[in-house]
C-alpha cells in the first residue's frame, strides 16, 4: 500500500536534486496539499491514508514539471498574496512578499480616507489593485498593463475574488492612460527593474519561465520605467497625491534623486523586512 507519507518522502527526495532539503520538503508539502485540497494539519492527520491511482498520476505530472525547473506557482496555477490566492501562469510574474510590503504601505496610508482613487501601472496578475480594492473597499481602482495576456489573468482574478477594478491595456512608454487629469490620489507600480546583466545571478526557474517583459530593463537605463511613470503621475495625481514604487535596491538613491529633480516632495525610501531599500514614496506638489 502506497501511503501519503511515502509519496511525500518520494517527492521530497526527487526535488532535492534541484533544491536544498528544507525547500524541497516545503515544495513537496505544498504540492501534496494542493492536490488533496487539504491544509498542512489535515495532511499530517491523513499521512497513513492510501494514495489512489488518480492522485499518483496527478502528482507525477506535477513532479515532472517541477523537475524541469518550472516554478511551483505555475505548476499549481496559484500564488498567495496578502492572504488571498491568485491564479498565475507564465504571462504574469509570480507575486512576491516584498510587493506585499509595498501594498501594505498604501493601505496604512489611506485606510481611513474614503473614496481613494488609485492606479496600478504594470499590473500583471492584478494582485496589487485587487488587494487594494479589497482592503480599501470605498476606493476606485484601475490596473494597467501592456500585455493582453496579463490582463486576461488579472480580470480572472478580479472575478474570482469579487473585486471591482477597471482594466486598461496601454504601453506606458508610449501613451498616457486615459484618465482625468489630476484626478488620482495614488499611482503605484512594481515596474521592471532587473538589469539585463543580472540575468546570470537569477535562478533558472525565474529566468526560463517568468515573463522577461515584466522583469528586465536595459543596463544603460535602469530607471527607464521609474522616470516614465513619474512623468505620467505628474499629469494624473492630484496636488498632494502620492507615488509609490517597488525599487531595485541598487538604485535607491538614484531613484530618489530622479523624483526630486521632477519636483516631487517628501521623497522617502523605505526598507523591507530584510533591511533592503525596497519602496520609494513621494508626494506630488
Amino acid at each position: 500500500m502506497l501511503t501519503l507519507d511515502a509519496v511525500l518522502e518520494n517527492l521530497s527526495s526527487r526535488l532535492e536534486t534541484l533544491y536544498e532539503k528544507p525547500e524541497a520538503r516545503t515544495i513537496a508539502e505544498w504540492t501534496l496539499e494542493h492536490a488533496l485540497k487539504a491544509s498542512r494539519f489535515e495532511l499530517l492527520q491523513r499521512r497513513k491514508e492510501e494514495v489512489s491511482p488518480e492522485l499518483q498520476k496527478q502528482l507525477q505530472t506535477y513532479l515532472e514539471r517541477l523537475l524541469q525547473h518550472e516554478p511551483l506557482q505555475y505548476v499549481l496555477g496559484e500564488a498567495s498574496f496578502y492572504g488571498r490566492e491568485f491564479y498565475v501562469n507564465p504571462a504574469v510574474l509570480i507575486p512576491r512578499p516584498e510587493t506585499e510590503e509595498l501594498v501594505q504601505r498604501v493601505i496604512k496610508t489611506y485606510q481611513h480616507q474614503p473614496e481613494v482613487k488609485l492606479l496600478d501601472i504594470g499590473t500583471g496578475s492584478g494582485c496589487i489593485p485587487i488587494t487594494l480594492a479589497a482592503e480599501l473597499p470605498t476606493s476606485q481602482v484601475w490596473g494597467l498593463d501592456t500585455s493582453p495576456e496579463a490582463l486576461t489573468v488579472a480580470k480572472s482574478n478580479a472575478e474570482k475574488l469579487a473585486q471591482n477594478v477597471t482594466w486598461l491595456q496601454q504601453d506606458i512608454l508610449q501613451e498616457i492612460p486615459v484618465l482625468e487629469t489630476h484626478s488620482l490620489d495614488v499611482v503605484i507600480s512594481n515596474p521592471p527593474y532587473v538589469l539585463e546583466e543580472e540575468k546570470s545571478l537569477m535562478r533558472q526557474n525565474v529566468l526560463e519561465f517568468e515573463p522577461h517583459l515584466a522583469l528586465f530593463v536595459p543596463n544603460e537605463d535602469p530607471l527607464l520605467f521609474y522616470r516614465r511613470i513619474a512623468e505620467v503621475a505628474q499629469q494624473l495625481l492630484k496636488p498632494g497625491g502620492k507615488l509609490f514604487y517597488e525599487i531595485n535596491e541598487r538604485f535607491a538613491q538614484e531613484t530618489k534623486a530622479m523624483l526630486q529633480q521632477l519636483d516631487y516632495q517628501d521623497v522617502q525610501v523605505h526598507q523591507d523586512l530584510r533591511g533592503k531599500d525596497r519602496v520609494a514614496e513621494a508626494v506630488w506638489r
